[in-house]
């Protein structure tokens, strides 16, 4: 039988690229991930990795394994879902990536939730957009991600790596210094809006599109509350998610229409969704969403 925490070693040189990347990951010396790579292609019979330039690469042998490997992670894990389940209470370390907005609306009211309803579990949160902190639930950096899908673009399906639980909608509102009638009037207006490449930004871009023009992007930033300063200053324009105004009300003109929404999501590894620890982190989140402010424009 082939040592598991071998093939775990190649799984990671899959996702991470690098024998330094694996070894950092893992805390391993690059020579221990190299060493435990050799060993594991003597198991095996047949070479499981090619030199490619300055790196390397799998072998077909290896893209075998890594799959194999991927379902016994996950039985591991319903398992190890099925043990916590067995005990009377709930404890452990979740680790957990958000979104900003998430981060700073639902993030404080959940952990205070969990600090008085089940003291013995803990959250390690990190803030990151998901198309960073998505790859980290396949490297098991992090156990779940709170991310979001914006309509016509959402991200390519991998049902059998993810399953994911709806958390709520959250409107995105045309936001501006002053009155409009229409999109269509900001046509010569500056935007501000998140960086190229993410699917917000390409959101954002379509809608404007279909009103019929280019948007002249002049201010690049991540960060929903430097969006809503410059607008709040008449610098810009934008859309603006209802969850930014979970502790104070708008300083800028918001469309009341809730015509374009964004889809909020919890994603975890496959396997994983009925541990104790994903679904009391799960209610925590919805109590938190329940608390967040009604908001109309």
């Amino acid at each position: 039988m082939y040592n598991l925490r071998r093939l775990a070693v190649l799984r990671e040189l899959k996702y991470r690229g690098t024998l330094a990347a694996v070894a950092s990951a893992m805390s391993y010396s690059p020579s221990a991930v190299s060493q435990q790579l050799t060993l594991l292609e003597s198991e095996v019979g047949a070479r499981l990795l090619e030199r490619e330039g300055r790196g390397v690469r799998l072998t077909p042998q290896a893209e075998i394994l890594v799959a194999r490997t991927e379902k016994a992670l996950r039985e591991l894990e319903r398992a190890e879902a099925e043990i916590a389940a067995s005990l009377r209470e709930v404890s452990g370390t979740i680790r957990v990536a958000a979104f900003q907005t998430a981060m700073l609306a639902l993030m404080p009211v959940a952990l205070t939730w969990l600090r008085e309803n089940h003291p013995r579990t803990r959250v390690e949160a990190s803030q990151a957009e998901p198309h960073t902190s998505l790859p980290g639930l396949l490297t098991r950096d992090f156990d779940l991600v709170i991310d979001e899908t914006f309509p016509g673009h959402a991200p390519p399906a991998r049902a059998s790596e993810f399953e994911h639980y709806l958390l709520c909608e959250d409107a995105m509102r045309l936001a501006t210094p002053a009155p409009v009638v229409s999109l269509a009037d900001l046509a010569e207006r500056p935007w501000v809006m998140e960086p190229a490449g993410t699917p917000a930004r390409a959101w954002a871009t379509a809608v404007c599109h279909a009103a019929g023009f280019e948007p002249d992007v002049a201010y690049v930033s991540a960060d929903m509350l430097v969006h809503a300063r410059l607008v709040e200053q008449g610098h810009a324009v934008a859309f603006l998610p209802d969850m930014l105004w979970f502790d104070r009300a708008p300083g800028v003109i918001l469309d009341g229409s809730a015509s374009h929404t964004r889809t909020v999501l919890a994603t975890v590894r496959a396997g994983a969704g009925e541990h104790p620890l994903i679904q009391t982190f799960l209610t925590a989140i919805r109590h938190a969403i329940g608390e967040l402010p009604a908001r109309t424009g």
